[in-house]
């Protein structure tokens, strides 16, 4: 079996690596610029100094003496011998010159490069505080929920400050946008509960009357349905609007408390439908609001109930449990239509029903997974689902374990 070879070790382009680079680029280039004007000058006046030794003056007549190995020489002779020298003297020099010089710009660059390194850091270091708020920001359980923070970065009026007041501004704008929409739904639950309220009375204490006739009654069993289901969207709401909110009770509660009592609750909604309710608890212990994660395992099993086989055959299987160190786990599995994988994610929609012919019966507002993966993500959880072999499927949802 082949393995894969490692490729090449690539370092990530950030701004800071590629401002270094093209500052430590700039600074050889200059360095190798200065190297090479020093050389010239170097070299010419160098030259212009070993000519200047024999300079011609009219009139008189040049003598040279010069002693090498105990042999005088005079004349050009002398002079060709000191020029050989002069030569091997500035080729010397000019060597050492450049190679010296290049150990200098290297040894000098490479930290005028870590310098460039600190520097490129202390200078973004503000865009730095904004991509970490923008990361906490995006990685709450909820990206709303962590619309509180706020960069607050203090410094000079400059460019980057700019960025992290209009930042700042931003992050508080879509702030109040989401408290206003949560307000105004669960204000608007609120307000029309009376109404609905009202209905019912007025609709019962007509049926209930001597003189109300079989239409009478019928059409008050009609009206009393559809207020029972404005009802339950009613509460439906408001429920997605509280589970959306920040949880402030973190008291300790075991799924498999709640799995056990879900599951006495809904054995006669089991039974009346001809769906059988089995349980597997074991212990999986978590924090949170204990109603919340009440309604969000009822609405599990209720959605397995309601989307099932109709022959007698279905079944619904609700299983806690301790997936790993950190993760408890509730699952619920049931048989009934096949659910293709890529309509998975819309059940999660409010007002999103897998089959649309049932919404006839007014059992059902649509809300009823979208209040689950709600609660989940506010105790900082998350839901899976997957379709389960042979029609149905399988809900995981995965909260954090509590140390006992």
């Amino acid at each position: 079996m082949a393995s894969a070879l490692p490729g090449p070790l690539r370092l990530p382009p950030t701004l800071r690596l590629r401002l270094t680079l093209v500052y430590g680029a700039l600074f050889f280039l200059a360095g190798l610029t200065l190297l090479g004007v020093t050389y010239l000058l170097f070299n010419q006046q160098l030259t212009e100094s070993f000519e200047s030794r024999f300079p011609e003056v009219p009139g008189r007549t040049k003598q040279v003496f010069l002693t090498q190995n105990g042999t005088t020489l005079t004349g050009d002779a002398a002079i060709e011998v000191l020029r050989q020298q002069e030569d091997v003297l500035r080729s010397a020099a000019s060597t050492s010159l450049l190679a010296e010089g290049m150990i200098a710009l290297v040894v000098v660059g490479g930290a005028a490069v870590g310098f460039g390194w600190m520097v490129a850091g202390r200078v973004l270091a503000p865009l730095n505080l904004v991509t970490d708020t923008a990361r906490r920001i995006a990685a709450a359980p909820m990206a709303e929920r962590g619309l509180h923070e706020r960069i607050a970065l203090d410094g000079p009026a400059d460019e980057v400050k700019d960025l992290a007041d209009t930042f700042d501004t931003m992050v508080e704008r879509l702030d109040h946008s989401f408290d206003g929409q949560r307000r105004f739904v669960a204000n608007a639950s609120h307000e029309l509960r009376t109404p609905l309220t009202l209905n019912r009375a007025l609709v019962e204490l007509a049926m209930h009357r001597r003189t109300a006739t079989s239409d009478v009654k019928e059409l008050g069993a009609s009206l009393l349905e559809i207020n029972t289901r404005h009802e339950r969207l009613i509460d439906g709401l408001l429920l997605l609007a509280r589970s959306e909110q920040e949880i402030a009770d973190h008291s300790p509660v075991d799924l498999a408390d709640v799995v056990a009592h879900v599951a006495r609750q809904s054995a006669d909604t089991a039974s009346d439908a001809k769906v059988t309710l089995y349980e597997v608890t074991a212990p999986a212990p978590t924090t949170g609001d204990a109603l919340l994660l009440e309604r969000l395992i009822h609405n599990l099993v209720e959605n397995g109930i309601r989307y099932n086989l109709d022959d007698g055959t279905g079944w619904v299987r609700v299983v806690s449990r301790i997936v790993s160190g950190e993760k408890v786990e509730v699952e619920v599995s049931n048989t009934g239509p096949s659910v293709p994988p890529y309509d998975i994610p819309l059940l999660f929609k409010p007002f999103h029903r897998h089959t649309p012919e049932r919404t006839v019966t007014g059992t059902s507002a649509g809300l009823g997974l979208s209040i689950v993966r709600s609660v989940a993500v506010a105790h900082g959880g998350d839901v899976r689902a997957r379709p389960r072999d042979g029609g149905g499927l399988i809900v995981a949802v995965a909260l954090p374990r509590a140390r006992l």
